[in-house]
C-alpha cells in the first residue's frame, strides 16, 4: 500500500458511487476521479493492465481489440481472486478466461462481431490480494484506417470517445507510448497535451524498452529530460508475444522485468523507479492524492445529487411491499394524484404548464370558440346554390299552377334542410373534445406507470365511462336537432318576419356591410405564389377580419402588403395533393379565389396559403368559414365555364328568368338566412354547454367520486398495486445510489480531516531533470533547534523552506532538496563560492558545543549599499 490507509479507504467508496450511477444510466452525471489509459494500437495498454492485475483477462488479437471502454476497478482483498461485472450482477467469475469471454460477448452484443465500436462502457471489478485499490479505464486504441464494419470516420469517433473521458478535470491520464517509436509522434501524449497543457494530470508510461534497437536506450526520457512531465515517466517491460502464446506466468514475467532493470547498464540506477510494481504503487498514490485534490468539488456535487434524490428516496423508503395496509393507502394516493392532475389540466393552473402548445381545458376552449363556429358555416350554401334550391322548391310546390303568392312551405323545407346540416359539425366538435379528454387522461395516468395493473384499470374504467358520456352527448345533440326541426319558430324576437319585408334588401348573411369589422384571427402563413418565383415560399403576418384579409411583413403590422375584401371569396384544397411531391407540395395548403372573376387581386388568380402543420391549417380553415369564405365544391352544378374557362356564370341566372319568381326567391332567401342565423347562434351556445355538462364535468365527477369504489370492485388493491419489475429495480438502484452518495460524503468528511497526501511535483522547467522525491522521514516531527549563533535575517531571494519544513499557508512548496539522515552534518561549500553565504553556527548538545555551518544563497545587493544590522542573539540558558 501507499502508507496512507485512510486515504485508500476512499477509493472503494468512489467505485461504489460509480457503480450506483452506472446502474441507473447516470454514469457521466458526476465526474468521479479515475485513471484513463490512452495509447495507440499495439502500444501495450492491455499488457500494462494485465500486469497490474497479475492475470490474463483481456481480449487479444490483431487490429482494434478494445472496442468499448472498460472501467476496471481493482480492489485489494485477501479472500481470493475473482471478478464481477456490473451487467451480470451477483455472478462471480473465478476463472479469468471466463472474464475474457464475457468481455468479448458483451462487446459483440452492442457493436457486432465485425470491429464496430461503442462508447457505452463495460464495468468490471476485480478482487485480488495482489492488487492495490485503483480505478482504470481502458479506452480503444487510436486508429487511422477503418476495417470491417467501422465507419469511414473511425479515427474521429475514437478520438471523440477518448476526449469524452480525459477532458474531465477529475481524470488522470496514463499516456502509454512504445519506446521503440518516436516520442514526439506519440498520439497519447498529443491528446493529453490538448486537454492537460500543463501536464498536471498526465503520467507517462514507456513500454517495449527491451525491443529498442541495439545501442539505443530511453534513459533521457525516463529521467524526464525529453518532453518532461510533471509526474514523470515510468518504464515497463511487458511480455513478448512469444511469452503470451506460451502462457508465461505474469508473476515470472514481473521477476524477469525486475532483473532486466537491475542488470541493464542504462536503467540500473532507475530500477527502484521502474517496472510494474512501481507503476502500480505510483498509480495508487497518484489516484489517492488526486482524489484528495478534487474532494471539495466532489463533495459539493454529491451533496447536490443527494438533495435531488431526497424526496423520492423518502417516498420509496416509506413504502413497504410486505405491508398489506400500505398498498391501499398507496393506491388512494395514486388515485388522488390522477384526480388532482385531471382537474388542473381542465381548470388550468398548477406547476406543469405547457408553454409549447394548447392542451387540456385551453384546447377544449379553442375547439368551442375557434373551430366549432367555422364548422357550423361549413355546410352553408353559397348564394347561387341557395337561390337555385329555393327556386326549385317554389316551382315544385306550385306544380302546374302559376303561383301568385310566396309559399310558406318553400321557406320551411329550405330551413329544415339547412338545420340538418348542423348535425355533422356538432358531432365533429364532440369527437374532438373526446379526443382531447383522452389525451389529458393518458397524461395523468402516465405518472403511475410504475404500477401497470392500476394504470390499465384506471384507463379502462375512465375510457369506458367517457365513451358512455360521448354517446349520451351525441343523443342529446340529435334531440336538439330534432327539436329545431319539429317547430320552426317564426315569432322569434330576432327573426325579421314578414312585417319586416322592407328590410330584406339590406339584410345580408351573418356579416352585413353595416356592421363594424371584427378581428377573427392573426398568425404567420407562407405564400407560394405572391411576388415570388414559382416554387419558392415567403412568410407573412396575416390578419383576418369579418370583411377583409390583410397581410403584413411582420407582426408589428406596419408594412402592409395587401388588403383583400373577402366578399364572395371561396377556398379549396387540391384533390391530388397527396400525389404531389416536393417541399411546398404538401397537404397543409389552402387556395383562396373568387369564382366569378378572372383575377383575385392584381395579376394573381388565387392566393395559396401554407400552414406549418395540420392543426394550424384546421384553425385557419375554421376561421375562414367564420368569416364567410366557404369551401368550393368542384362538382357544383350551379356554375358553368365561360368560353375562356376563367369566369364562371351562375346557372341559376340562365334558368330562372321570371321576375316574379326572382322576387319570391329573394324574399325566402332573406327569411332563411335570418332564421338560420338564429339557429346557428343557438347551436354555438348550446352545443358547448351540452358537451361540458354531459362529458367534461361528468368525467371529472366520475374520477373524483366513483373511480376509487370502481377499482375496489374490479380487483384486490394488493394485486393492482403490484409494481413492475423495472420499478422494483429502479427503486433498489436509486436507494443504493442514495446510500452510496451518503457513504461517500461521510468517507470524504473523515478522510479530509485524518489523512495527508504527497504534494504534486513542481513544474518541470524546459528539459531539466527533476526526479527528486521526498525522503521517508520528511513528515516526521523534528527536534526543537538548539540555541545558535545569531545570523542575519533571511531576504526574499532566499529559499522559502528547508527539507522537512512545511510551506506557509496559501503558498506552493518548492521542489524538496535531497535530504540526509538527521544525525549527519552537511559539509559546507568551499569559501568564496559564487552566489553563496556561509555562516558558522554554534549550538550545544548534552552540554558540549556543536559547530556547524549555515549555507544560504547570497542576497541581492541592497539599494542603499548597507547591510542590515544583525539581530541581537538570545542568551543561552
Amino acid at each position: 500500500m501507499s502508507g496512507n490507509s485512510g486515504m485508500e479507504a476512499l477509493i472503494p467508496i468512489v467505485n461504489k458511487v460509480q457503480d450506483a450511477f452506472a446502474q441507473v444510466g447516470m454514469n457521466g452525471m458526476i465526474d468521479l476521479p479515475q485513471i484513463a489509459v490512452v495509447g495507440g494500437q499495439s502500444a501495450g495498454k492491455s499488457s500494462v493492465l494485465e500486469n497490474c492485475v497479475g492475470k490474463d483477462f483481456l481480449p487479444r488479437g490483431s487490429g482494434i481489440v478494445t472496442r468499448r471502454p472498460l472501467i476496471l476497478q481493482l480492489n485489494f482483498s485477501e479472500r481470493g481472486e475473482w471478478g464481477e461485472f456490473l451487467h451480470a450482477k451477483g455472478k462471480k467469475f473465478t476463472d479469468f478466461d471466463d472474464i475474457r469471454r464475457e468481455i468479448e460477448a458483451e462487446t459483440d452484443r452492442l457493436t457486432g462481431s465485425n470491429k464496430g465500436i461503442s462508447d457505452i462502457p463495460i464495468n468490471l471489478r476485480i478482487f485480488s490480494p495482489h492488487v492495490l485499490n485503483l480505478t482504470l479505464i481502458d479506452l480503444p486504441g487510436i486508429t487511422k484506417v477503418p476495417v470491417g464494419d467501422q465507419p469511414a470516420d473511425i479515427e474521429f469517433q475514437i478520438r471523440g470517445m477518448i476526449m469524452q473521458f480525459i477532458s474531465k478535470p477529475s481524470c488522470l491520464i496514463l499516456a502509454v507510448t512504445p519506446a521503440n517509436s518516436d516520442l514526439a509522434n506519440s498520439d497519447a501524449l498529443k491528446l493529453a497535451k490538448e486537454v492537460d497543457p500543463e501536464g498536471i494530470r498526465t503520467i507517462g508510461v514507456l513500454t517495449k524498452l527491451d525491443l529498442m534497437d541495439q545501442g539505443t536506450d530511453a534513459r533521457d526520457i525516463l529521467e524526464n529530460k525529453i518532453l518532461p512531465l510533471r509526474r514523470g515517466y515510468i518504464g515497463i517491460v511487458n511480455r513478448s508475444q512469444r511469452d503470451i502464446d506460451g502462457k508465461k506466468d505474469i508473476r515470472a514475467a514481473q521477476e524477469a522485468e525486475r532483473k532486466y532493470f537491475i542488470t541493464h547498464p542504462s536503467y540500473r540506477h532507475l530500477a527502484d523507479r521502474a517496472g510494474t510494481k512501481f507503476l502500480q504503487k505510483t498509480l495508487n498514490q497518484q489516484l489517492t492524492n488526486h482524489i484528495r485534490e478534487v474532494i471539495p468539488g466532489l463533495r459539493k456535487r454529491l451533496e447536490e445529487q443527494l438533495s435531488s434524490m431526497e424526496s423520492e428516496v423518502r417516498e420509496f423508503k416509506n413504502f413497504k411491499s410486505s405491508d398489506a395496509s400500505s398498498k391501499p393507502r398507496a393506491m388512494m394516493q395514486m388515485v388522488n394524484r390522477v384526480t388532482h392532475d385531471f382537474e388542473e389540466a381542465i381548470q388550468g393552473g398548477g406547476n406543469n404548464v405547457d408553454t409549447k402548445k394548447l392542451s387540456g381545458g385551453a384546447k377544449i376552449n379553442q375547439i368551442f370558440h375557434g373551430r366549432f363556429p367555422g364548422y357550423l358555416n361549413e355546410g352553408r350554401l353559397d348564394e347561387s346554390e341557395l337561390r337555385k334550391e329555393i327556386g326549385f322548391a317554389i316551382k315544385n310546390i306550385h306544380g302546374v299552377r302559376s303561383g301568385l303568392f310566396t309559399p310558406d312551405a318553400a321557406f320551411e323545407m329550405t330551413v329544415k334542410r339547412q338545420i340538418e346540416t348542423l348535425t355533422d359539425p356538432s358531432m365533429k366538435c364532440i369527437q374532438q373534445v373526446q379526443t382531447e379528454l383522452n389525451v389529458v387522461l393518458q397524461n395523468c395516468i402516465d405518472g403511475i406507470k410504475n404500477y401497470p395493473k392500476l394504470q390499465y384499470e384506471i384507463d379502462s374504467l375512465v375510457s369506458t365511462f367517457l365513451r358512455e358520456c360521448e354517446q349520451n352527448c351525441k343523443d342529446q345533440i340529435n334531440q336538439l336537432v330534432q327539436a329545431e326541426l319539429a317547430y320552426i319558430n317564426t315569432n322569434h324576437d330576432d327573426f325579421i318576419g314578414f312585417t319586416s319585408q322592407s328590410k330584406s334588401e339590406s339584410v345580408k348573411d351573418s356579416q352585413t356591410s353595416g356592421q363594424e369589422s371584427q378581428l377573427i384571427k392573426k398568425g404567420w402563413l407562407s405564400t407560394t405564389n405572391v411576388g415570388l418565383t414559382k416554387g419558392l415560399s415567403k412568410e407573412y403576418w396575416f390578419v383576418l377580419y369579418t370583411d377583409a384579409l390583410a397581410w403584413f411583413r411582420d407582426e408589428s403590422e406596419r408594412d402592409q402588403k395587401y388588403y383583400l375584401n373577402i366578399d364572395g371569396l371561396k377556398m379549396k384544397q387540391d384533390e391530388d395533393e397527396e400525389e404531389k411531391s416536393g417541399f411546398f407540395h404538401r397537404k397543409h395548403k389552402i387556395h383562396i379565389f373568387h369564382p366569378n372573376t378572372r383575377y383575385l387581386f392584381r395579376e394573381y388568380r388565387e392566393l395559396t396559403l401554407v400552414a406549418k402543420d395540420e392543426e394550424e391549417l384546421e384553425d385557419w380553415r375554421a376561421s375562414f368559414l367564420r368569416a364567410g369564405i366557404y369551401t368550393h365544391r368542384s362538382d357544383n352544378p350551379n356554375y358553368s365555364d365561360d368560353e375562356d374557362g376563367s369566369v364562371r356564370t351562375p346557372v341559376f341566372e340562365k334558368i330562372f328568368d321570371d321576375p316574379q319568381l326572382e322576387r319570391q326567391v329573394e324574399i325566402i332567401r332573406t327569411y332563411v338566412n335570418s332564421y338560420m342565423n338564429i339557429v346557428r347562434k343557438t347551436f354555438r351556445d348550446i352545443v358547448p354547454k351540452h358537451i361540458m355538462c354531459l362529458m367534461v364535468l361528468k368525467v371529472k365527477e366520475f374520477i373524483e367520486a366513483e373511480l376509487m369504489p370502481s377499482l375496489y370492485s374490479v380487483g384486490d388493491p394488493n394485486d393492482l398495486m403490484e409494481e413492475s419489475e423495472d420499478e422494483v429495480r429502479r427503486r433498489d438502484e436509486l436507494i443504493s445510489m442514495y446510500e452510496a452518495c451518503k457513504g461517500a460524503i461521510k468517507a470524504i468528511s473523515e478522510v479530509s480531516s485524518k489523512t495527508t497526501s504527497t504534494p504534486l511535483p513542481a513544474p518541470v522547467p524546459g528539459h531539466s531533470h527533476n526526479t527528486n522525491t521526498p525522503s521517508p522521514n520528511m513528515n516526521q516531527q523534528r527536534k526543537p533547534p538548539e540555541p545558535s549563533i545569531p545570523s542575519r535575517p533571511r531576504t526574499n531571494n532566499e529559499l522559502p523552506n528547508r527539507p522537512g519544513s512545511r510551506p506557509a499557508p496559501g503558498t506552493r512548496s518548492a521542489p524538496p532538496l535531497p535530504s540526509k539522515p538527521s544525525h549527519s552534518v552537511p559539509l559546507p561549500p568551499k569559501p568564496g563560492s559564487i552566489g553563496l553565504n556561509v555562516t558558522p553556527k554554534l549550538g550545544f548538545s548534552d552540554g558540549k558545543p556543536n559547530i556547524g555551518f549555515d549555507v544560504r544563497p547570497a542576497p541581492a545587493p541592497p539599494s542603499s549599499g548597507r547591510r542590515p544590522p544583525p539581530s541581537r542573539p538570545a542568551r543561552p540558558n
